[in-house]
């Protein structure tokens, strides 16, 4: 019997007992196979800890369940190795204020902050010495802060914004994806590793211990 196992790199989890097989993978076999394997148990959580839990659930883990009991099974893993699970403890509590109020803190800092690096790029640049050149090289006559120039260019800047962040009035211009967006997935994408190296280490600092003798449970 063929079974396929596509674990994921990263699962969050909340209000759970237990995380099982189909928590972390996806699982292709028969109907009655998968459904009995989707609700093999992996890790028995700590509802009382009362904050939030990170736990490795390596594909060694997701194999060994299923051969406990399908010894006779042809496991075939086309997904990773490794598996972040991110246990959150949910609050009953409304925020909804304290939500606004950080987008509210964000978007203030973002706007004082991009003024501030257009403001400084443009001093830097002698922006307003170089529109007042334009207008002398184009009108014949000198003038300072020329409306003519800084008007299309002030336009223009906004344009290019939009147009380079892909978003307008919280609305994407393409379904290419954003710069921000690519940012955030490298981000997220580095963070998900990081963690995976370091709940890996702890579980075979744990296994280590647990072999020597020197405790008494399980990760």
């Amino acid at each position: 019997m063929d079974v396929y196992i596509k674990p994921k790199k990263k699962v969050t989890l909340s209000e759970r007992a237990e995380i099982v097989i189909k928590d972390v993978a996806e699982v292709v076999a028969t109907k009655e196979v998968a459904a009995k394997i989707n609700k093999m148990q992996l890790i028995k959580l700590n509802n009382n800890a009362g904050k939030k839990q990170n736990h490795l659930v390596s594909v060694t883990d997701i194999i060994a369940a299923i051969q406990y009991t399908y010894p006779n099974a042809t496991i075939n893993n086309v997904g990773e190795m490794d598996t972040w699970v991110q246990y959150r403890v949910t609050r009953s509590r409304d925020v909804t204020w304290f939500k606004w109020l950080k987008i509210a803190f964000v978007v203030l800092v973002l706007f004082i902050g991009s003024s501030t690096a257009i403001m400084s790029f443009h001093t830097d640049g002698q922006m307003p010495q170089i529109f007042e050149k334009y207008y002398s090289i184009f009108f014949g006559e000198e003038k300072t802060n020329p409306a003519l120039i800084n008007i299309p260019y002030s336009i223009g800047l906004a344009v290019g914004i939009i147009v380079f962040y892909n978003h307008f009035m919280g609305k994407k211009l393409t379904d290419d994806p954003t710069p921000i967006e690519v940012e955030m997935e490298l981000y997220d994408r580095d963070v998900t590793d990081t963690m995976v190296d370091a709940l890996s280490q702890r579980k075979e600092r744990m296994q280590e211990r647990l072999k020597n003798g020197d405790i008494n449970g399980s990760t």
